[in-house]
């Protein structure tokens, strides 16, 4: 049973959210709440599985609220919420630990998909949120930023080109296509990464990686690792 936490500060979207979530006999709401600052201490007290953050809220924000509890729960899987696919705050939340984001007027069964998929340490960004949010964190990267060599030397070669190519928007399917491999081997890279870089899911690979220099957009259709 996958535990999950719901965040808005619109009862009204509590209300949706709950129908859609409680549709699924293996997801359990464990509680509710209207602000970042409950979202804090609900996350605390009863150790959800996921949480569906929405973004803009009264007292506490859900950028802010994400980064407390992705701080001290990192466990705890974060699936933003927000009204529009290219919201400004988008970049912010999955730097401060989300392992995704939807928008609110996602089908039921996209919702439902989501949370199934954080909770199992996947990621939820589409291709086109995925370059937006890619030129978000580049923009506010230095470019004067230099890569970590400590991680480049614990990357092998094969791992930085899937992690371009997931800076790229590029599913599973189509990095393989890309790479001549099987979609297994493509998954087992990732997992090799997220050890290596110490974090959850591919959402994290990507702020990781841009933080620390090791990857750099382009016009290419396809990204290449720094050298």
């Amino acid at each position: 049973m996958t535990r999950v936490l719901l965040v808005d500060d619109e009862a009204i979207t509590r209300e949706i959210l709950r129908d859609y979530v409680g549709s699924d006999p293996s997801l359990e709401i464990v509680g509710e709440a209207a602000n970042g600052q409950v979202a804090v201490a609900q996350a605390s007290a009863l150790r959800p599985d996921v949480i569906l953050m929405d973004m803009q809220m009264p007292i506490m924000d859900g950028v802010r609220a994400t980064a407390q509890i992705h701080a001290e729960f990192p466990e705890i899987a974060i699936l933003g919420l927000s009204t529009f696919s290219t919201d400004r705050y988008v970049v912010d939340l999955l730097r401060a630990g989300a392992s995704g984001y939807l928008v609110k007027d996602a089908l039921p069964k996209d919702i439902v998909a989501a949370v199934h998929a954080v909770a199992a340490g996947e990621s939820v960004l589409s291709p086109d949120v995925t370059r937006h949010v890619v030129r978000g964190l580049e923009e506010s990267t230095p470019t004067t930023l230099e890569p970590d060599e400590a991680l480049l030397s614990v990357l092998t070669e094969k791992e930085l080109e899937v992690i371009a190519l997931l800076a790229n928007g590029l599913s599973n399917r189509e990095m393989a296509e890309h790479l001549f491999v099987t979609e297994s081997t493509i998954k087992a890279r990732f997992v090799k990464i997220m050890e290596k870089l110490g974090v959850r899911d591919r959402v994290q690979i990507l702020v990781t990686a841009i933080a620390r220099g090791l990857v750099t957009i382009t016009d290419d259709p396809h990204f290449r690792p720094r050298e």
